[in-house]
């Protein structure tokens, strides 16, 4: 990406669970240009049979990418962050992190709604919060903190003056400001999805002190300027860090190219969230039974979705068989599946015993061979299975998203990396009944850069963002077979 001295240029990064990036991008005569200019690899931290984020290794990573943008001669107009939900950090009355934020696939969650359930009944539990019951949602995290506290006789959560959402965190070590950005404190299962307001009273009933939550900002909100030690360190100097839709999936769909409100969208990585974008959550009887869950958005939008394991199931299954020697390109996976398109077994994504087992391959085998299915002979037969499984599930949860639509879901938008599989997006057409219309891949950075390109005042609301996405991204699209 050339540099042309006074043009605004924006640093997006863009964390997930495996590996974090730095993207810069830039808005030209109407169009978006973007460049990675720093990729570095994500990990879980296991001490003591518990799992951590080491914040401290991404922060080194953040400052090295920020130098990498300065030696490229880029001109940083505004940097934004955005990450996974519902994991935090606690931070102490002198204002420093207490310990490494717990990771969300710590087990010590396991339990704690039924726990919760026990005292607050589970529709009443849902009315409040209108998020999806997953057991390492925040609310669940912090009781069970506080629960070993009292276990262990130990002070974390009495010593504990904010937490920061894993986004706010990183904000507020380059910083030194606080911010609580509304996307990511939705996934907390704590915020009210009509008031957009923390709902203390639920907090307290759970014997979680409210005063811990900050209050609420929204997209596009300055957090603070680098550190002058930062600033100094990476050559950016002291340039503004902005709260973009700090929720990974809330930062891709602010990216969906669609020109009006009748779809529905699939953000495809390691997880795949597919949902509906709309001015009111999804609450009531019907949304409990679906577990339905309403996060936040941009401009006030609430996304009605539901949490589906994605790629994470063909990311594990691959580190087992490079374990074992054998090592595919995603290219390579995709024409095994194809080969194999006819197995005919089938898994339930999310059942939970996919959810961090020491060996996938052989946990989705021994599933199948319980379940009395056809267990696969290769791994090729193992992707077909992953990938139609996928399929599937897509298709029955975009038929629950439709009683809750306000409108006519005339296509499927799917972003992210998952949408460059052209034959997982074949048969999410076949499954769905509706156009598929896949990419853009990068949809994450392209929504982060394109808040920050807001912040500065040279992009109007979500629909003018996306008329320029759509106008600097090719999609393709795929049909339904006819009949």
């Amino acid at each position: 990406m050339p540099n042309s001295g006074t043009d605004n240029n924006f640093l997006a990064f863009d964390l997930g669970a495996t590996s974090g990036r730095a993207v810069a991008g830039r808005i030209s005569g109407g169009r978006l240009t973007m460049e990675e200019i720093y990729r570095f690899p994500n990990r879980i931290l296991e001490r003591g049979g518990r799992y951590y984020w080491d914040v401290y290794e991404i922060l080194g990573h953040l400052k090295a990418a920020m130098k990498a943008a300065a030696e490229s001669g880029l001109r940083i107009t505004s940097i934004g962050i955005d990450t996974w939900g519902v994991d935090f950090g606690c931070i102490g009355e002198d204002g420093e992190l207490l310990e490494l934020p717990r990771s969300y696939r710590d087990p010590y969650t396991e339990g704690v709604p039924e726990e919760v359930f026990r005292s607050i009944p589970r529709g009443e539990f849902y009315s409040a919060s209108g998020i999806q019951i997953m057991n390492f949602n925040t609310v669940f995290q912090l009781y069970a903190l506080y629960r070993e506290d009292r276990e262990n006789g130990t002070d974390l959560m009495s010593r504990t003056r904010r937490i920061l959402f894993m986004p706010d965190l990183l904000s507020y070590m380059l910083t030194g400001s606080m911010v609580c950005e509304y996307t990511d404190a939705s996934t907390s299962a704590l915020v009210n999805p009509v008031t957009k307001d923390f709902d203390r009273n639920l907090a307290s009933r759970l014997g979680i002190d409210p005063s811990i939550f900050g209050n609420i900002s929204y997209p596009g909100t300055q957090v603070g300027l680098l550190k002058p030690e930062i600033a100094s360190v990476t050559g950016l100097g002291q340039v503004p860090v902005i709260a973009v839709a700090g929720h990974d999936t809330a930062s891709a769909i602010a990216a969906v190219p669609a020109a009006d409100g009748n779809f529905a969208y699939l953000s495809s990585g390691t997880w795949s969230l597919l949902g509906i974008e709309q001015d009111r959550p999804a609450l009531g009887e019907d949304a409990v039974n679906a577990n339905i869950t309403n996060e936040g958005g941009i401009d006030g939008t609430v996304r009605c979705l539901k949490n589906i394991t994605g790629m994470w199931l063909l990311e594990q299954c691959r580190a087992s068989w490079a374990a074992a020697g054998r090592s595919y390109t995603y290219p390579e996976l995709q024409e095994m599946a194809e080969r194999e398109s006819d197995f005919p077994s089938r898994i339930n994504p999310d059942d939970p015993r996919f959810a961090c087992p020491k060996d996938m391959d052989a946990e989705i085998r021994a599933a199948l061979a319980g379940s009395g299915q056809v267990v696969p002979a290769d791994d090729a037969q193992m992707v077909s299975c992953i990938y139609r499984s996928l399929a599937d599930r897509y298709g029955e949860v975009l038929g629950m998203l439709r009683q809750f639509a306000r409108f006519s879901i005339d296509r499927l938008h799917v972003i992210g990396g998952g949408s460059a599989n052209d034959f997982l997006n074949r048969l999410t057409a076949e499954s769905t009944g509706i156009p598929v219309v896949a990419g853009p891949v990068e949809a994450t950075a392209i929504g982060n850069i394109m808040v920050q390109a807001r912040a500065a005042g040279l992009v109007g609301d979500r629909w003018e963002m996306r008329r320029i996405i759509a106008g600097s991204f090719p999609v393709r699209v795929f049909r339904p077979s006819a009949g």
